[in-house]
């Protein structure tokens, strides 16, 4: 079984085939997301005409996406007119196989359940810290997409009363704000604008005030993870993002989250993404072969 695989980013397209479950050499282009969504069906479709003999397509994508009919429900300005695109239906009309469309968090969170950091866990959360805060839920192996297809935007939950109160913009007072590495590098460069990347930071922690900004920025992870712990009481969670690629960040939330949470809940496992870049197309390629098992038993049932 053959997949062609696709994860659509603010900045660039990844792309790949899949067979058995087996990604191939994985190619990128840039989204160019300035030039709207038609310009990014267009690149995706140029994309798949180059390739044969393939019997589904995966699409991983930014933007709250109604995984059922494979349409995009909201993106933000950073893809204009993006918001209402049919993936799904116009992929399948052009190209006559089965296409699996989910949003980016959620099939990352779907390729570390198959084959990746949970793979012995069916229920898990998992979060991505970046520019913001993308989170997703595992319930029995499948993701809870809620009744609106909007479940686990955990970078809304409010861990800073009063400026939400206070609020100017919907996101002031949320976990966002606070915990992405966004945040992060805000914080670093009001102390020194050089550091202004998470390399930089890192490179920098011998100095003590360098030290300490990380400090209180793990403490801004723990209070929306311990939030999230006493609500989902999770035998694991799930942390993912390119600077929780650094060894250090794993260490300080697991020796710190038993001050964050109940004796009763300290059981959890903390782990980091095993996937890298790659868990979106993998998880695209899982939803998209389901489509052609699930299409495969229709018409065993009707023969």
């Amino acid at each position: 079984m053959k997949t062609l695989v696709f994860d659509i980013g603010g900045t660039s397209i990844k792309y790949g085939s899949c067979i058995d479950g087996t990604l191939s050499e994985v190619k990128e282009t840039p989204t160019e997301a300035k030039k709207g969504g038609r310009h990014i069906m267009e690149t995706v479709a140029s994309l798949i005409t180059r390739e044969q003999g393939y019997d589904a397509i995966g699409i991983s994508t930014a933007g709250q996406v109604d995984a059922s009919a494979g349409t995009i429900i909201y993106a933000n300005s950073n893809i204009p007119a993006y918001t209402g695109t049919r993936i799904k239906e116009e992929l399948e009309g052009q190209f006559h196989v089965p296409v699996a469309v989910e949003n980016d968090v959620n099939a990352a969170a779907m390729g570390e359940a198959v084959c990746g950091a949970g793979r012995d866990c069916p229920d898990f959360l998992c979060l991505t810290y970046g520019t913001g805060v993308g989170g997703a839920i595992v319930l029995n192996g499948e993701i809870f997409h809620g009744s609106s297809f909007s479940a686990a935007e955990f970078g809304a939950i409010v861990t800073h009363s009063e400026e939400k109160l206070r609020q100017k913009d919907f996101f002031d007072g949320c976990y966002e704000r606070y915990a992405s590495t966004t945040a992060l590098v805000q914080r670093a460069v009001a102390l020194d604008p050089s550091l202004d990347s998470g390399r930089k930071i890192f490179e920098n922690l011998h100095r003590p005030e360098v030290a300490g900004i990380l400090d209180g920025w793990v403490d801004e992870i723990l209070l929306g993870l311990s939030s999230l712990i006493h609500i989902f009481n999770p035998s694991c969670v799930i942390l993912g993002g390119g600077v929780m690629a650094q060894p250090l960040i794993l260490e300080m939330i697991r020796a710190r989250i038993g001050r964050f949470v109940m004796p009763s809940f300290a059981h959890v496992s903390i782990r980091t993404a095993s996937l890298g870049n790659t868990a979106g197309l993998l998880g695209a390629d899982c939803l998209a072969s389901r489509l052609i098992r699930n299409e495969q038993k229709e018409h065993e049932k009707t023969t």
